[in-house]
């Protein structure tokens, strides 16, 4: 036999040799890794970038800035005389006389002009009238009591939507009206009015989106 003939046998043998003390030790091989490990792994090491962090602070930016639901915007306030219009004093012999009694019981006598209703003419003297719906005729918070009745039939006639304020009005009497809608005339020189001790703010509004 030649020797290189020798030899592959030699090597044929130690192989298979070698493969059957491997498998009587059973000696396992560590498996390969997935690639989902892989990636994982690629992640939990890596710093993170500025592109990462960045983005997260934009996410928890729009959760901090999430809409507040409308119910809990909702509030309640009067507001001062001066955000509900201008009213400006009459010249001279143009005067109108009218007299606002508080709810303390003190009076205030205002000159004022023809056209002008008692709303603006409350707000721009400093009377306690609110006013919530600025004069739309959709709230009773400019709810006055004309203290004379032939004077309160000087006036004109209320409207329907006008009546359907005044339903809605704290303290109620027959010759209640509206200060907005009541404007002053010649007729009406030496009016007056007296305020209730009380507002009950409901507007058209409220009822409309029931």
């Amino acid at each position: 036999m030649s020797a290189t003939r020798c030899t592959v046998r030699g090597f044929s043998n130690f192989g298979r040799r070698g493969l059957q003390n491997i498998q009587g030790n059973s000696i396992q091989l560590p498996a390969k890794p997935s690639r989902a490990s892989l990636l994982t792994r690629a992640f939990t090491l890596s710093p993170p970038s500025r592109i990462s962090s960045h983005a997260s602070r934009q996410v928890v930016g729009r959760s901090v800035r999430s809409p507040i639901p409308s119910w809990e915007k909702r509030t309640f306030s009067a507001t001062s005389a001066s955000l509900h219009g201008h009213w400006e004093p009459p010249k001279p012999g143009e005067e109108i006389w009218v007299t606002f009694v508080d709810k303390d019981g003190d009076e205030h006598k205002i000159a004022v002009n023809k056209g002008d209703n008692l709303l603006t003419i409350a707000q721009g003297n400093d009377i306690e009238m609110e006013g919530a719906c600025e004069g739309s005729c959709s709230c009773s918070t400019c709810h006055v009591i004309v203290e004379d009745e032939d004077m309160f039939d000087k006036i004109p006639e209320a409207t329907d939507d006008e009546n359907d304020m005044l339903d809605l009005a704290f303290g109620l009497t027959e010759t209640s009206r509206l200060g907005c809608q009541i404007e002053m005339t010649k007729e009406l020189d030496g009016l007056r009015v007296k305020l209730p001790s009380m507002t009950r703010n409901l507007q058209a509004s409220d009822f409309s989106k029931k």
